[in-house]
């Protein structure tokens, strides 16, 4: 199977093309091998190394300023062309048709998510549909020193608005079981807004922010809702992509407003220095299930058993963590499955635990895969009880 923009360029030679119809604005395979930004789909091929767009009138003059292409084509010239050759309805599929036709391209290999649509109605003109699974352009794993700084900067904003929460619980009073602010009880909603609206300011765009206490964070996904408890885990994961790069950022941190129990600060040790095996870990070549299985034995040999518990899955029951870049989870993963690391990624390293009997503690950093070990892109502090 090839591999990256190199090897399918290489292609060529069989007279096959790389095909994405999409819109940019969603699939990060098709920005990242045109830089184009759009709303609505468009269609990119690249036949014997050159890159071409087919895009409508309404993008036409953008398209030619801002697209990394060799040619751009309206589709207005291609839908001339099919009218006066009665072709109808013209269809996405019809317009590949006739630019392949012209081109002499017989196969082509498109991404896994490519529509059925488009798929099946050019094989019915008989072209060879071979898909390529992710990463599609596996140079998208290994990010340049330009990418790792459009990474970190999203990443200081991410910091700069858990700041801004952080300081908040540190101003909420303790009244009963819950935290009160500016004379409310303070809620995840709140927290999250205050979070969101912070991100925003800084020119990124948070989706599915995660602030959550309690109980509610034995699911590590619950996005969190409600009065915030005192003395009690609260979960803050925080993922942004920035408008302007349109790279992601993934930051988890866990405190108490109060006086955290025995087994949670227990817990929280024991997430800490599982993020310490992985950071000593972490290098060129090493295999992101040893790694994986290193943390889960830790916290086994530390008495926290991962599996059913009451009807439950409760211990450390997700990956310790994934590639991170135009998409929040990319390529390798450092999980159960191998995956071999390889200097120039950036991964997050996010080990928890997770108990009914205690809440949950999740905490996440990003590092840079380096040739003889990892750089942590992190600078946020870690302080359970605050």
């Amino acid at each position: 199977m090839p591999q990256g923009i190199s090897e399918i360029k290489e292609m060529v030679r069989n007279e096959e093309a790389t095909l994405i119809i999409a819109a940019s604005e969603r699939d990060s395979n098709l920005y990242y091998a045109t830089g184009f930004l759009a709303p609505d789909p468009f269609i990119f091929a690249e036949i014997r190394g050159r890159k071409i767009v087919l895009m409508s009138e309404l993008e036409l003059d953008r398209a030619r300023r801002e697209a990394e292409a060799d040619e751009v084509i309206p589709t207005g010239k291609i839908t001339a062309k099919l009218k006066r050759a009665g072709v109808t309805p013209i269809t996405a599929a019809e317009m590949v048709h006739a630019l392949f036709r012209e081109r002499r391209v017989k196969c082509v290999l498109v991404p896994s998510d490519f529509p059925i649509e488009h798929a099946d109605a050019l094989r019915k003109k008989g072209y060879k549909i071979r898909f390529k699974p992710d990463p599609f352009y596996s140079e998208r794993t290994i990010k340049n020193k330009k990418e790792v700084a459009a990474i970190t900067q999203t990443l200081r904003h991410t910091e700069r608005a858990v700041r801004e929460a952080v300081h908040v619980l540190t101003k909420a009073r303790i009244k009963g079981r819950y935290l009160m602010y500016k004379g409310k009880r303070l809620t995840a909603e709140t927290l999250k807004q205050i979070i969101n609206v912070s991100l925003m300011e800084s020119g990124c765009i948070a989706a599915h922010t995660i602030v959550s206490s309690g109980r509610q964070c034995v699911d590590p996904h619950h996005q969190g809702s409600g009065p915030l408890p005192a003395h009690e885990s609260i979960v803050m994961d925080v993922f942004p992509r920035a408008t302007a790069s349109r790279y992601f950022a993934d930051m988890t941190r866990t405190v108490v407003r109060g006086k955290a129990g025995e087994k949670l600060k227990k817990m929280y040790r024991a997430v800490k220095e599982g993020q310490e095996i992985a950071f000593r870990q972490i290098r060129d070549g090493a295999d992101g299930k040893k790694i994986h299985d290193a943390i889960l034995h830790q916290f086994e040999k530390l008495g926290f058993p991962t599996g059913q518990i009451d009807g439950r899955m409760q211990g450390f029951f997700h990956g310790t963590g994934h590639g991170v870049g135009l998409d929040i989870h990319e390529p390798p993963r450092i999980s159960s499955v191998c995956h071999i690391l390889r200097a120039g990624q950036v991964v997050t390293v996010e080990p928890g635990l997770y108990y009914l009997d205690a809440g949950g503690v999740r905490l996440e950093d990003m590092v840079l895969v380096t040739k003889n070990g990892c750089k942590n892109l992190s600078r946020f502090p870690k302080v359970l009880e605050i």
